[in-house]
């Protein structure tokens, strides 16, 4: 009959509307989900963006660690040429690992020579993986089995504290560019604090 046939399309549009009410909530928990999904992936990238791996410099089984204290202004520093021969593996047996520049990473940051020197730290940093810091105390430990050996390529007038500086942070050898230290006085006394310490020192000059 007529009614028979009217609650049976009425109990058919409730049943649709019902599926419809299903597929909309479910359409909301896929969304949720794959707003959610999104958004820890976003997360993960983020936090692995932050947590790269540095490259950091250290010498092969051949090789001594090399600190280089003093580097200069670029292509002008004495100390700036000798790390731009290590990093070129002038010389294989040494691997450039730190550069110690109070000057240039202190107060003569903003002067001339500053601008170029930044350039050169973030190359260095970026590619070499040569880690730069403020003093020759801020070195970390020698690796067990490592030989450690400091190029002390500063002003002479600092040399002598220098000197003694590598001595008490594990550098077993010392190349020192000339003339050394002010006076013969120092000289004698740096001699004999590398002598105490068993410290090979080794004088740097260039024959003309």
């Amino acid at each position: 009959n007529t009614n028979a046939r009217y609650f049976s399309f009425e109990r058919i549009f409730a049943a649709a509307g019902s599926r419809r009410r299903r597929r909309r909530r479910c359409f909301c928990f896929l969304s949720a989900d794959l707003t959610n999904l999104i958004r820890a992936s976003n997360d993960t990238n983020k936090t692995t963006q932050h947590t790269k791996i540095k490259m950091v410099a250290t010498a092969g089984d051949k090789q001594c660690e090399v600190v280089l204290v003093g580097c200069g202004t670029p292509k002008r520093g004495m100390g700036w040429y000798h790390a731009v021969q290590m990093i070129k593996g002038k010389c294989p047996s040494a691997k450039l690992c730190y550069i110690i520049e109070p000057w240039f990473m202190g107060p003569g940051a903003s002067g001339p020579g500053g601008a170029e020197f930044a350039e050169f730290q973030k190359e260095a940093e970026e590619k070499e993986g040569i880690q730069f810091l403020m003093s020759v105390a801020d070195l970390p430990a020698l690796p067990e089995g490592k030989k450690r050996l400091a190029l002390i390529s500063g002003r002479t007038a600092d040399n002598p504290r220098l000197l003694k500086e590598c001595i008490d942070n594990g550098c077993s050898t010392i190349y020192l560019e000339k003339p050394g230290a002010p006076t013969v006085a120092e000289l004698e006394v740096m001699r004999d604090q590398a002598k105490d310490a068993g410290v090979t020192v080794l004088m740097g000059y260039n024959k003309n």
